[in-house]
């Protein structure tokens, strides 16, 4: 019981750092606006707008707009707009921030001669970025050719990018080439400036944009995006090697995040959408907020619709996103993975978040090596650092199945990766990726077709807001000098006369519940399931993480283990999982009920049940 009431009280002290340390900021004054599909068009939204607030800008074709208040107006326009029938929701301009996790020591920056000079990076077969076991090298002895296949393009939503650093000028072969990483818009490159010559609505956007200024100049003023997109780029080669390889990879820079790591949530839709309509394959999201935002959301399911990869940073709080959510790793689109940082050792990184149900698996994020501006290398620590090693992992397996959806490319990269046992209770997939057995597998998938089951975002006032705060037990943990409102023994007083509260609360969540703990969904598939020597084929009637309930003409003995083989909703894909069977009288069917049935296989049904009714 004691170790429960420390532990709860630890708890509630982590989850109350965390959420002043990443507390909900927004742009004043200004907010984002979705009209329903009913409305009848830009004209009629415009109308709606004018008089209460000032437009800043707008995103075609999908009813948002960018609008902003006077101090003084802004209470009653914005009851007056919410209070609208043809408005579907209208936010505030979040401010999102990078994942990545300022050094307390001296800062590590190493120039190019420094690098070769060293000698230890010569070999263009090494990779030097992490020693973790992820396969890399073994990938690439196995990865296409560059002529044989086509470079995947990756969204780098980010800082921006330093593009005369050496890696990603233009690739020639000797060592005063480049890679040729840098994605280029030829429409535009070989058009006029200060015009649109592809008419996608921005300007000399030759290879990226910065959504800030509004130009085609996204340099990187902060050093995050350029490390961030060298290691996509690291994933296909050695990035330090005095002869640079070509890239395999194609890397997009689009600027959001300002030369502090802040960037809003209009300008992060706008650059989700650039990137989907100028295809880009994979997006990489290093950053996040706590504030649950409609208008990203939908940015990320157009991301699904288009059938992109979308990978997400869980966070640097040492939270529990299944808690406490960090957008966008926790919007539950089917082609959303999140990711945490593990060490060279694969545990968990002490500052990363976690969480069981919503951070799917973990990747190298300590001490990783990588560009910066300036012809430099650097380390960094941040789950900004190990959603790239997935981005660019993933790209180099569309290279070689280059019809997988966003949505299987999910599933290749859970279902590749290696168990840890540290990660057990951390993600979701108790998994460390893998390149190499992705890459296997992708080659195995090169003429499968692209596929993803069906999903709608829920609408704004089902999907919630922002994480609150953490109530009473923050009163009396975190009140003292300069926290305002009581005395500091006030607050102590106060948390011993919440003492019995907080034990029978700690007593609560100990206690069974009658309610189940899986959510059931219908099914309607194929399963075969291996009796000794006998295979049986039925149909699946529900299924839930914790089991199943299923048809068969056969008898099966009641508490036996059995082997099945489970087909999803769509068809595509097969799971196999052992479990006890049950009898359920009321229902005159079968169930089984999973045994020990490793994460990754109940991360693939959680996924399976993102479209499918409740029962």
């Amino acid at each position: 019981m004691i170790r429960s009431l420390i532990g709860f009280f630890a708890a509630s002290s982590l989850l109350c750092s965390v959420a002043v340390a990443n507390e909900v900021k927004v742009v004043p004054g200004e907010y984002l606006i979705k009209f329903k599909a009913s409305v009848g068009g830009a004209a009629v939204a415009h109308s709606k707008i004018q008089g209460k607030a000032s437009l800043k800008g707008s995103f075609p074709g999908i009813g948002v707009y960018q609008i902003s208040f006077k101090s003084t107006e802004e209470k009653v326009n914005i009851e007056a707009l919410k209070a609208d029938p043809d408005v579907e929701y209208i936010e505030p301009n979040y401010i999102l921030e990078k994942n990545e996790v300022e050094p307390n020591g001296p800062v590590d920056l190493q120039s190019l001669e420094d690098v070769l000079a060293s000698g230890a990076m010569e070999s263009s077969s090494a990779y030097y970025q992490s020693s973790a076991p992820t396969g890399v090298e073994a990938a690439w002895a196995l990865g296409s050719s560059v002529q044989n296949a086509d470079k995947i393009v990756v969204a780098i939503v980010d800082t921006g990018l330093d593009k005369s650093h050496k890696v990603f000028k233009p690739y020639n072969g000797t060592p005063s080439g480049g890679s040729g990483a840098l994605w280029i818009n030829k429409l535009e490159a070989n058009g006029l400036p200060g015009i649109d010559d592809d008419q996608n609505g921005f300007v000399d956007d030759i290879h990226g944009y910065n959504f800030i200024n509004n130009t085609g100049n996204f340099f990187d003023d902060d050093n995050h995006g350029t490390h961030v997109a060298g290691i996509v780029v690291g994933a296909g080669l050695n990035i330090f090697a005095s002869n640079l390889e070509e890239s395999k990879i194609l890397v997009m820079p689009l600027k959001f995040l300002d030369g502090n790591g802040s960037g809003t949530t209009a300008n992060a839709v706008r650059a989700i959408y650039y990137a989907i309509e100028n295809g880009a394959r994979v997006i990489n999201n290093s950053w996040g907020g706590s504030a649950y935002s409609s208008a990203l959301h939908d940015a990320i399911t157009h991301a699904y619709d288009n059938r992109v990869l979308v990978v997400s940073a869980a966070g640097n709080y040492s939270a529990n996103n299944d808690a406490k959510p960090m957008y966008p790793a926790n919007y539950d689109v089917p082609s959303n993975i999140a990711i945490a940082s593990t060490s060279t050792y694969d545990s968990l990184s002490g500052f990363s978040n976690f969480g069981v149900r919503t951070v799917h698996i973990g990747s190298p994020g300590e001490g990783i090596n990588s560009t910066v501006p300036g012809n430099q290398f650097m380390r960094m620590w941040g789950t900004s650092m190990a959603a790239p090693f997935v981005s660019g992992m993933a790209a180099l397996a569309l290279r070689e199945a280059p019809s997988l959806s966003g949505y299987q490319l999910k599933q290749l990269v859970i279902g590749q990766a290696d168990y840890v046992s540290n990660l057990q209770n951390d993600v979701s997939s108790s998994s460390r990726i893998n390149a190499l057995r992705v890459i296997e597998t992708a080659k195995t998938m090169s003429s499968v077709s692209s596929e993803q089951p069906f999903y709608s975002r829920a609408p704004a006032a089902e999907a919630g807001g922002a994480a609150g705060g953490c109530g009473l037990v923050s009163s009396a943990i975190s009140g003292g000098p300069g926290a305002g409102g009581e005395p500091p023994m006030s607050g102590v007083l106060f948390g011993l006369l919440m003492l019995p509260l907080i034990v029978w609360q700690v007593l609560r969540m100990k206690a069974p519940e009658n309610k189940r703990r899986h959510e059931r969904f219908k099914m309607n598939s194929e399963i075969r399931v291996n009796v000794g020597d006998r295979e049986l084929i039925g149909s699946v009637n529900t299924i839930s993480e914790g089991g199943l309930s299923f048809n068969a003409d056969a008898a099966l003995e009641k508490g036996g283990i059995v082997t099945m083989r489970i087909q999803s909703p769509d068809g595509n894909e097969m799971i196999e999982v052992k479990g006890q069977v049950v009898w359920c009288e009321k229902d005159q069917s079968y169930g089984v009920q999973f045994a020990n049935a490793r994460q990754s296989t109940l991360a693939m049904i959680r996924d399976w049940t993102a479209g499918l009714m409740k029962t």
